[in-house]
């Protein structure tokens, strides 16, 4: 099974501040404020929805084909994908901007000063699914997550209209997108991706009720946190998979991206949704034990450990087959 992945891919550059910003600013001043921050720590991490959910797959074996855009500064990061079984053939890159960039500062208080600059992502708009299927023979599933809004619209639009399954995964954007817009990138999906409080923004925003947003996908895959996925669908009694045991809580970043890795390659495999929502579910939590979004390690043995005792034998008896 062929399944590419669109979505953002991005560089995070994230910093500390030993102060409070709270400290540094003046009341009557706040109209002309000019301040700079001497910040103790850097840390750049790789990330972006699209190449997060795509190494978690390339990381279970299933070798994702990534569709986005970068810049002309991807070179060290298109080898750390390569080398970790992601097809990066596929992503355009450009050739005046930078890849999109998060730069954060926290304080002691835990407050942060962001911001986020899209640079190349705003090209993955000129990306036609089209070529991508062409070069790989033929794609099995496309998901389409968090990118630029109007390339979101276009993938959804050409898997439509060329028939591709395609699932929608609104995550991050959702707040921007407007009802009409989140009507045309739901309608006719195979599976609609999101957590509890995306769920109930989307009925909000669309107006559609959870049974007729459900009559317009196949399948509604809503992650629940620390209980783990619900899966709907319609006139079938609803699956639900809890989550493994954590051995300890380090970073929720990327926790939901590594759930749809492992679902997605449970598809690939072929395996029953509730042994896909298992894998997902697993993958989420190695991730939500490690700093970082792509910094966790996959060790079979390990990893085929830990679902036994949370799944059972015959559940990774199953699993144990595929993974590479």
């Amino acid at each position: 099974m062929r399944i590419a992945v669109t979505g953002s891919i991005a560089t995070d550059h994230l910093m500390t501040f030993p102060g409070r910003f709270a400290d540094q600013f003046v009341a009557d001043q706040l109209h002309t404020v000019s301040l700079s921050f001497l910040v103790d720590n850097l840390d750049v991490r790789r990330g972006g929805v699209g190449a997060n959910i795509a190494f978690g797959m390339g990381q279970l074996g299933t070798n994702p084909i990534l569709v986005g855009a970068a810049g002309f500064d991807f070179d060290e990061y298109r080898a750390w994908l390569d080398r970790h079984g992601v097809d990066t053939a596929s992503v355009r890159i450009s050739e005046t901007l930078h890849t999109a960039r998060f730069v954060c500062t926290t304080d002691a208080d835990h407050n942060q000063i962001g911001s986020f600059y899209t640079g190349a992502m705003s090209e993955a708009r000129q990306i036609e699914l089209k070529t991508v299927a062409d070069r790989v023979d033929g794609l099995d599933l496309v998901l389409i997550g968090a990118d630029d809004p109007e390339a979101m619209l276009r993938h959804t639009e050409e898997c439509r209209s060329r028939g591709i399954p395609f699932a929608a995964d609104f995550s991050q954007q959702i707040a921007r997108m407007n009802g009409d817009e989140i009507r045309i990138l739901l309608d006719g999906a195979t599976y609609l991706f999101s957590n509890e409080y995306e769920k109930g923004l989307i009925e909000s925003k669309t107006g559609w009720s959870d049974a007729e947003i459900l009559a317009k996908v196949g399948h509604r895959v809503t992650t629940l946190g620390a209980q783990g996925v619900r899966i709907d669908r319609v006139g079938e009694e609803p699956i639900v998979v809890g989550c493994a045991e954590e051995e300890r809580k380090a970073d929720p970043t990327g926790v939901g991206d590594a759930f749809r890795a492992g679902f997605l390659s449970g598809l690939a495999w072929g395996v029953s949704l509730e042994r896909a929502a298992q894998v997902g579910c697993m993958l989420a939590t190695l991730v939500i034990e490690t700093v970082g979004t792509q910094e966790y390690r996959l060790r079979r043995g390990h990893f085929m450990e830990r679902f036994t005792k949370a799944y059972g034998d015959e559940a990774a008896e199953e699993v144990r087959t595929h993974l590479k």
